[in-house]
């Protein structure tokens, strides 16, 4: 059996001050219908980049934050679905959590550079908004309210936390 290209991304778990995420508000089309996804910020790991050196890429474009220090690797997430990434059979995302205060997102990509990544808005979302939230559009993980809280609660893991789709 050939084997599965995944590609592999990077995120962070932007949080502020009062335990907010930063999510960056995805518009898909697909041949069944537009979906809505809201992910933390992040993108691809390009050929021969180490995944630090991406994540301060992909913050600094989508969301204009520089980071300084190395961020701890807090979750991994493989969902193996050629449906899921466009030219791909999947994904491996790396999340890594970032401490910051609230800003304003605005990164060097252009209105323009953004819609054509499917990225439409950014929104700062409290636990119990995403827990309670019972709309149309998904998030990335689907059950991301339960990862959060554990690491709000409980800090940075030993070792990063599988996650599902």
């Amino acid at each position: 059996m050939p084997s599965v290209q995944l590609r592999h991304s990077v995120r962070a778990v932007v949080l502020d001050g009062d335990d907010r995420i930063l999510l960056c508000r995805h518009v898909i089309p697909k041949p069944t219908g537009t979906i809505v996804v809201w992910a933390a910020p992040g993108g691809g790991v390009e050929p021969g980049e180490a995944d630090l050196v991406a994540l301060r890429r992909e913050l600094d474009e989508e969301v204009g934050l520089a980071i300084d220090a190395d961020p701890p690797h807090v979750w991994h997430q493989e969902v193996v679905d050629p449906g899921h990434v466009a030219g791909h059979g999947g994904v491996i995302n790396d999340y890594f959590l970032v401490r910051t205060g609230s800003f304003h997102p605005r990164g060097t990509m252009s209105d323009d550079e953004l819609a054509a990544e499917n990225i439409v808005a950014f929104r700062w979302w409290r636990l119990s908004d995403i827990a309670g939230y019972r709309g149309p559009d998904l998030f990335s993980p689907r059950d991301l309210a339960t990862p959060l809280a554990a690491l709000i609660a409980d800090g940075v893991p030993s070792r990063p936390v599988s996650l599902g789709l």
